[in-house]
């Protein structure tokens, strides 16, 4: 998914050999260069978490967080059929264990999941305002679980996160950005930059669910091509084509759920 963990040097079953050596080898140092000068070239913050007020399609998420809260509820009623990060993408497994941290994805690599967000208008609405809107989900974490430390791949992409369902004890329920720590609100947003080493602790005994997406960096021209590059390239890889398959799955698997979930009530009623 746009701007996932950096893989470790372990190598998940699900990636080639091959595949995996170009990246290991190339990708990297690319990426890191290619950093410096999408860092020049931005026309907003380079810091870990960036001013809401550069992105003025950040305030109607804030207006309507109640009714994708209620959307996001009504998924949560499935939540046995919602995949674990690591089921989508399995380059994940050093962060996401035991579906402790689960995914409803809207959006995965630029495209929109059609079956997901019919079950989401106001959510899909509202995130087709977004310019370059590259990842959207929900993401559930499970109460008491830690996200290690990771980093983003590319410094063209920045994310948001909207706080819908937040533990009481919301200070205990937090992200750390570099040094710089924040705690989730319900109806609030936050946004930063992932390239930056973060990580995740929910030390409560209830759930955190927010909705999350990634968005092109505004940058100068040379910098959007340059993203717009490193993206295509990304896409031939499996990082980006072991997911892709995952989410259709994933997608196709949930939707089957909810008809037959709707099917037992009409039979029920008969």
């Amino acid at each position: 998914m746009a701007n996932a963990d950096i893989p470790s040097p372990e190598r998940p079953k699900s990636i080639s050999g091959g595949r995996r050596r170009f990246i290991k080898k190339i990708g990297k140092k690319a990426l890191l260069k290619v950093s410096e000068i999408q860092t020049k070239k931005s026309l907003v913050p380079t810091t870990p978490f960036i001013d809401n007020k550069y992105f003025d399609f950040l305030p109607q998420f804030e207006e309507h967080w109640q009714e994708i809260e209620k959307e996001a509820r009504e998924i949560l009623k499935f939540r046995d059929e919602i995949p674990g990060f690591e089921d989508i993408s399995p380059d994940q497994y050093r962060i996401a264990k035991d579906n402790k941290w689960k995914t409803f994805v809207l959006y995965g690599f630029g495209t929109r999941l059609e079956k997901n967000t019919a079950l989401t208008p106001v959510s899909a609405r509202l995130l087709e305002t977004i310019p370059n809107l590259q990842t959207a989900w929900f993401s559930i974490l499970a109460p008491g679980y830690h996200i290690p430390a990771h980093k983003g791949v590319t410094k063209g992409i920045v994310r948001s996160h909207l706080g819908l369902i937040i533990p009481k004890d919301y200070e205990k329920c937090r992200i750390r950005v570099d040094d710089q720590i924040m705690p989730w609100q319900a109806g609030k947003v936050f946004t930063f930059d992932d390239t930056y080493e973060h990580e995740v602790w929910n030390d409560t005994d209830e759930e955190r669910v927010i909705l999350l997406f990634d968005f092109d960096r505004p940058m100068k021209f040379s910098g959007r091509f340059l993203n717009k590059l490193m993206m295509k390239l990304m896409k031939m890889t499996a990082y980006y084509q072991d997911p892709k398959k995952n989410l259709a799955s994933a997608e196709d698997r949930f939707e089957a759920a909810v008809k037959q979930a709707g099917a037992n009530l009409e039979a029920m009623s008969d």
